[in-house]
C-alpha cells in the first residue's frame, strides 16, 4: 500500500521541482531579451536617418568620398537645425511662397528645387543688402530693370512675389544656357556670372563642390541643399510637430500677390 502512493508522491514531487526550475530561469530569459530589445533600440536610434550622399539640388548630387565636401555639408546643416534657428518662420514663410513660386518654375522648366533660393536670399535676413539688392529674390535694381520689373521711386516690383519669380526664372535659364549646370547657376546667382566665368577659367574647373570661391558662394548651394532638407524632412532634423510661434506678418498680402 505504501509504495502505491509513493510512486505518485515521487511523481509530483518531480513535477513540482520543474516547475521551480523553469519558474526560476523564465524571468532571466524575459530579462535578457528585454535587455537585447533594449540595446536593439537604442542602436537603431543611434543610426543615422540619412548619409550625406543622399542629399542633392536640383539632382546635382555632393561628390562621393569627398571629406572636406562632407564635412561642410554636416556643418552648414547643422547650423540649419531646429535648436539653432530656434523658429518655424521658414516654414511659414515656404507655406505662403512656393504655391506662388512653383508653377513659375515649372513653367520656365526649372527645377523646383529654385523655390529655396528666395529663402535663403531673403528668408533669413530680408530688406535690402549693403549692395542694393531686394525683394524676394534680391535682385540689384539695374537687374531687376532688365528682366522686366519696375524699380522707381513710386514701384518696386522685387517685392511682388509673382512678378519677381518670373523675372528670377528668366534670369536662371539665361544662366543656365551658360553654365549648364543647375548648382553652378545658383552659385552665379549669388556672386553674378562674369565673376562665375572668371573662376571656372582660372580654376579650370566646372564642379562647383571642388571650386574654390569666396566664403559667401563657396557657401550658398550647401544652404540651399540645408534648406531643402529642413523643409522636406523637418521631423530628422529636430522640427517635431513645433507649432509656429511667431505669426508670419512680415510680407503683406498686397505685395505677395498682385
Amino acid at each position: 500500500m505504501l509504495k502505491k502512493h509513493l510512486i505518485p508522491c515521487t511523481v509530483i514531487l518531480v513535477l513540482l521541482v520543474m516547475a521551480k526550475v523553469f519558474a526560476y530561469k523564465l524571468p532571466k530569459v524575459t530579462k535578457n531579451l528585454a535587455k537585447d530589445n533594449y540595446t536593439n533600440t537604442i542602436k537603431e536610434a543611434e543610426e543615422p536617418a540619412f548619409t550625406i550622399a543622399q542629399l542633392e539640388f536640383a539632382e546635382e548630387t555632393l561628390p562621393i568620398g569627398d571629406v572636406k565636401v562632407n564635412h561642410k555639408m554636416k556643418k552648414t546643416l547643422a547650423s540649419f537645425s531646429y535648436k539653432n534657428l530656434q523658429t518655424n518662420r521658414l516654414h511659414l514663410k515656404a507655406a505662403e511662397w512656393f504655391p506662388i513660386i512653383e508653377p513659375i518654375l515649372a513653367a520656365y522648366d526649372i527645377p523646383n528645387d529654385f523655390k529655396y533660393l528666395p529663402l535663403v536670399e531673403s528668408g533669413l535676413r530680408g530688406g535690402v543688402s549693403p549692395k542694393g539688392a531686394a525683394g524676394f529674390w534680391q535682385f540689384m535694381p539695374s537687374t531687376a530693370r532688365m528682366y522686366g520689373l519696375k524699380v522707381n521711386k513710386r514701384v518696386d516690383e522685387r517685392y511682388n512675389l509673382k512678378k519677381s519669380t518670373i523675372a528670377a526664372c528668366k534670369y536662371i535659364k539665361e544662366l543656365y544656357g551658360i553654365f549648364d549646370s543647375w548648382t553652378l547657376v545658383a552659385a552665379a546667382y549669388n556672386v553674378g556670372d562674369s565673376h562665375m566665368r572668371r573662376q571656372i577659367n582660372k580654376q579650370g574647373q566646372d564642379n562647383y563642390f571642388k571650386m574654390k570661391l569666396n566664403r559667401e558662394t563657396g557657401a550658398y548651394v550647401y544652404k540651399l541643399i540645408s534648406m531643402k532638407e529642413i523643409l522636406e524632412n523637418p521631423v530628422r532634423n529636430g522640427y517635431k510637430g513645433q507649432k509656429a510661434l511667431i505669426a508670419y506678418n512680415e510680407i503683406e498680402s498686397a505685395q505677395v500677390i498682385e
